[in-house]
């Protein structure tokens, strides 16, 4: 089942989102690495990419502040 096998790459993708949210502010580095993750690595689950997804979407209503 896709999406059903937990490994390393899932928990980069929490720990980056974690630190995401506490900072209130997302890197143009941590913004590459989510995006990388989503369109390659089919271990992600399903909450991670729903999580990752959050995380795009405050970016774009200006929740979140892309720096450098």
């Amino acid at each position: 089942m896709k999406g059903s096998v937990t490994g390393k790459s899932t928990v980069v993708a929490k720990q980056i989102v974690d630190q995401i949210l506490v900072a209130g502010q997302i890197s143009r580095h941590q913004y590459m690495l989510l995006t990388s993750a989503i369109l390659s690595d089919h271990q992600l689950t399903e909450e991670d990419r729903r999580q990752i997804n959050h995380i795009f979407d405050y970016i774009e209503v200006g929740r979140l502040k892309l720096v450098d």
